[in-house]
């Protein structure tokens, strides 16, 4: 009875044993997408954020008396904001604009070259 208990015991351990490694392996393997799938999240985050800061420029713009906002294109890029229209702007429309931009968070640079001047 003794011999069988041992060789239980024994059998017992090793399953376990190789259990765990199964397991360690699909663990490992199971992390290994995650991994890649972090650094998709960071571009994801990033597009989300350039998105944010075109929509909230974009409502100050529309928002501000005096500033032709639905005239204006706004673009974002890595936090780079481009202010660009088809309709002339004067300097103190397009100065306001500028302003206006690098107030919202988020906001690396703008460039307004695109904006026509009067």
């Amino acid at each position: 009875m003794k011999k069988f208990a041992i060789t239980a015991a024994a059998a017992t351990a090793l399953t376990l044993t190789l259990a765990n490694t199964a397991f360690a392996q699909t663990t490992q393997a199971t992390q290994s997408p995650m991994v890649l799938a972090a650094g998709e999240v960071t571009e994801i985050k990033e597009d989300t954020s350039d998105t944010w800061i075109t929509t909230k420029v974009k409502a100050d713009l529309m928002t501000e008396k005096g500033i032709p906002g639905s005239d204006i294109k706004v673009e974002t890029n890595k936090g780079v904001v481009s202010l660009s229209s088809t309709v002339a702007v004067t300097d103190a429309q397009k100065s306001t604009a500028v302003a206006i931009t690098k107030k919202i968070k988020g906001v690396q640079a703008v460039s307004a070259d695109g904006l026509k001047a009067q």
